[in-house]
């Protein structure tokens, strides 16, 4: 059987990816998949800079809008759901076209993942639960005498990673370092990958203010008051750490004024932006391409388009 392909198009936050994936589907036979964290979750598109109706009218998105935000999400499950879409869109006669800035997800992706335990609602409701009781320093103290190499790799403040590994642990009696040992599957797809690259910050950081400013013209606030009003809901969620959303939160709880609210939303954002260029250099056999000007016909003929 020919081996399945698909294009790789990574950028950082506010470097117009959407954009230029548009653009290749309304020309070109490829159909789009989300590789965005945040997109994920439904009642969250302002904050998220998520497509509008008439963008995904024009160029419809896979993996956008498809749980709730107080479901979680993991990078296996990305893997699982992209990999089938892969095939899917192969067996079409099309070409899949990956899109976003969740690094973690194209790794997974690209380099496979071992074969962990998937996620189970019960102890993870005993994990918040202890969390709760007993604090953050006591399920770390926990992680660190069962699995140090993990808890020396993880922060102390992360309580995400340190739930999972504990759960993983609690569900196999097995170490998360453990299984990271283990030879990892990984997908035979063809990829081509395609970077936007950033060569001065200066103008990004700008960007993203702006377009946080356009967010807050969008009606912002209001989308994190309804968020915020749902019981299902609050602070510990994957969803409501999404970057600007805790902001938002914690200024409506009061304890940061509008002003700081704003300012700590811009700075986690350029540091997101931070995190994710540090990834992107560190890929080879890719295609760079500024993201303020580039030529559509190159990025065409790299791609095989």
């Amino acid at each position: 059987m020919q081996q399945p392909e698909a294009i790789l198009l990574m950028g950082a936050t506010a470097t117009g990816k959407t954009e230029l994936a548009v653009k290749l589907a309304e020309q070109f036979p490829v159909e789009i998949i989300s590789v965005d964290s945040a997109l994920i979750y439904k009642d969250m598109d302002i904050g998220t800079a998520k497509p509008d109706a008439e963008l995904l009218q024009r160029a419809p998105h896979f993996l956008i809008d498809i749980i709730n935000p107080s479901q979680r999400w993991s990078a296996w499950d990305f893997v699982k759901q992209a990999t089938g879409l892969i095939s899917e869109i192969n067996a079409r006669g099309n070409i899949p076209l990956l899109v976003g800035g969740t690094m973690m997800y194209f790794n997974a992706l690209e380099q496979g993942l071992n074969n962990l335990p998937m996620a189970d609602e019960a102890i993870r409701q005993q994990l918040n639960q202890q969390c709760e009781d007993e604090g953050l320093d006591s399920l770390y103290a926990e992680l660190s005498s069962i699995d140090p190499p993990t808890a020396a790799r993880l922060k102390a403040t992360d309580p995400q990673r340190i739930m999972r590994a504990l759960e993983v642990y609690r569900l196999s009696g097995r170490t998360m370092s453990e299984f990271l040992q283990q030879q990892q599957n990984r997908p035979a797809i063809n990829f081509r990958r395609l970077i936007l690259d950033v060569s001065e910050r200066i103008e990004l950081h700008q960007r993203i203010e702006q377009r946080f400013n356009v967010m807050l013209e969008q009606g912002f606030e209001q989308e994190v008051i309804e968020l915020r009003q749902r019981e299902d809901l609050n602070l510990t969620l994957p969803s409501m750490r999404c970057v600007g959303y805790r902001q938002m939160w914690m200024y409506l709880d009061g304890n940061y004024s509008y002003t700081e609210m704003v300012n700590k939303s811009v700075v986690a954002t350029r540091q997101l932006a931070k995190r994710q260029l540090t990834w992107l250099r560190k890929y080879e056999d890719v295609k760079r391409v500024d993201y303020r000007g580039y030529s559509f016909s190159e990025v065409c003929q790299y791609v095989n388009l």
